[in-house]
């Protein structure tokens, strides 16, 4: 029997149905085991002292191991794009409008963009995931295996990436703030009046609500995403065809995605 393709281009017109039904079921499973994992994150009984110890331990692997160098990166990288927007507004006599473009672009876009994308790197986005199905297809029980990996596993790992993409861009985006005005106003502290009240002009209460939602959504992308790949071809006796973590291309649509809803909401 023909296996059914994974893409429409390599499918003949009498399996489209099929891989058009594939693909909905497959996309209902990942939002059913997010909203799972939600639910049990919300629940005080998931968190017994086991899970409160692998709470801890993705919380410290996922934020406090890689703050420092991730902060001092992005400040390099960010001070680059500060000077060129900064050169290049005042070439043209735009330098009012200077300051407003890096916050609107660096702190509210790039940023939480680029730390939920290293957070998914880190995570795995490229490893061998062959093992990780065999393990879990060698249970007599993959059903339970799969409740158990949900309540031990992947709540845990939601929480720490979802607080690990907050906090790099939350840390990230206050030292570009300080570079900003440093960069456009020097060390003289005669522009901070100017410069609170250009950021605050930005940063009203309703981007302020959608920059957070952001990156919690791009938290919760890069946990629950990869992880529903993987049970949901352990569910369907398959194996990766490549080393690519199971998920990856989806991801990356999903964080493209969310990005481009919040750009829609702001701008549109």
């Amino acid at each position: 029997m023909r296996r059914l393709p994974t893409s429409f281009l390599y499918a003949r017109p009498d399996e489209w149905a099929r891989l058009l039904w594939r693909h909905v079921t497959s996309w209902w499973y990942m939002v059913h085991l997010g909203a799972m994992a939600l639910v049990m994150a919300f629940s005080l009984s998931t968190y017994s002292r086991a899970n409160r110890v692998t709470t801890a331990r993705f919380l410290y692997n996922s934020t406090w191991q890689v703050l420092p160098w991730f902060t001092l990166l992005a400040a390099l990288v960010s001070l680059v794009l500060i000077r060129i927007v900064v050169v290049t507004a005042q070439s043209y006599g735009l330098s009012r409008y200077a300051l407003e473009m890096v916050v609107r672009v660096l702190v509210l876009e790039l940023i939480p963009l680029t730390g939920a994308m290293f957070v998914a790197i880190r995570a795995g986005l490229a490893f061998n995931a062959g093992d990780a199905l065999a393990l879990a297809a060698a249970s007599p029980d993959p059903s339970r295996a799969a409740q158990n990996r949900l309540r031990q596993e992947l709540v845990p790992e939601v929480i720490g990436n979802a607080f690990a993409v907050l906090s790099l861009a939350m840390v990230s985006s206050v030292i570009v703030l300080v570079l900003a005005y440093v960069s456009v106003y020097g060390f003289s502290p005669w522009g901070l009046a100017d410069y609170t009240r250009t950021v605050g002009r930005i940063f009203n209460p309703a981007v302020t609500i959608g920059f957070v939602f952001k990156t919690v959504f791009f938290g919760l992308a890069v946990a629950v995403i990869p992880t529903a790949a993987i049970l949901e071809m352990q569910r369907h006796g398959q194996r990766p065809a490549s080393t690519v973590q199971p998920g990856a291309v989806r991801l990356l649509f999903v964080l493209l995605l969310i990005e481009a809803a919040s750009l829609a909401v702001k701008y549109i």
